[in-house]
């Protein structure tokens, strides 16, 4: 069998994560604008990664925030906090990225970060024409419920394609559950943020880095295109 598309997450996938310092300031600055000058810390931590409607909700109740505006504010910041990660070279491409350029099928991006800044990181290293397609999340709350372990934004990528046979390759739980929803394999990534990192479900397969996916079953490569 070969594999019609292959599919990527983006943040600690193709592209160095960031700091969680970096997206829990901009949760704070968010507050900020909000007239909320001192939020709790925990309550900036709940929103600054992983969150869903009904943290959301909780959280802007205990502020009396409206949680759609807040959402927006979040989002914003967050968004331009990565790009001038991005523009300081705190964040970048990883080394083995050449690998994706190898693979002799449509590509794609499914992340959970924000669609502005998926696009903005490939625009900053002139790698988005090497996809296809790519799906972040819209900055509202509906998008929330939509996100990865969801198989919503693999199955836009995949009508997108025109394909159903697909590898999607993630660095976490959330990615491979939402591959098993959307009846795709899974190759997980152990990067070394992920070393100690346990999953309750199994992938197809567990791979150390980018350069390991050309050396799968049924990815087509453009090294064995030429030989055939």
């Amino acid at each position: 069998m070969s594999y019609e598309a292959v599919l990527f997450d983006n943040d600690g996938v193709l592209v160095e994560p960031m700091g969680k310092s970096v997206l829990r300031r901009a949760t704070w600055e968010a507050f900020d604008a909000l007239g909320v000058p001192d939020p709790d810390p925990d309550d900036v931590d709940r929103l600054a990664i992983g969150v869903t409607p009904d943290v959301l909700s909780t959280v802007c109740a205990r502020y009396d925030l409206d949680p759609e505006r807040f959402w927006r504010a979040r989002d914003y910041h967050s968004s331009h906090a990565q790009r001038a990660e991005l523009r300081a070279g705190r964040a970048t491409l990883y080394d083995d990225f050449d690998a994706v350029r190898e693979i002799d099928a449509p590509r794609g991006i499914v992340s959970s970060n924000q669609q502005d800044t998926v696009e903005f990181m490939h625009d900053f290293f002139a790698t988005r024409d090497l996809f296809r397609t790519a799906y972040g999340r819209a900055p509202t709350i509906r998008s929330l419920d939509r996100k990865k372990p969801e198989p919503y934004y693999l199955r836009r990528a995949l009508a997108d394609l025109d394909v159903e046979s697909a590898l999607f390759v993630g660095d976490s739980e959330s990615d491979v559950l939402a591959a098993r929803a959307a009846g795709l394999d899974a190759a997980f990534l152990r990067r070394p943020h992920r070393e100690s990192y346990d999953l309750s479900v199994s992938p197809t397969y567990e791979l150390d880095g980018l350069t390991d996916l050309l050396d799968v079953d049924g990815v087509p490569t453009r090294e064995a295109t030429v030989s055939d």
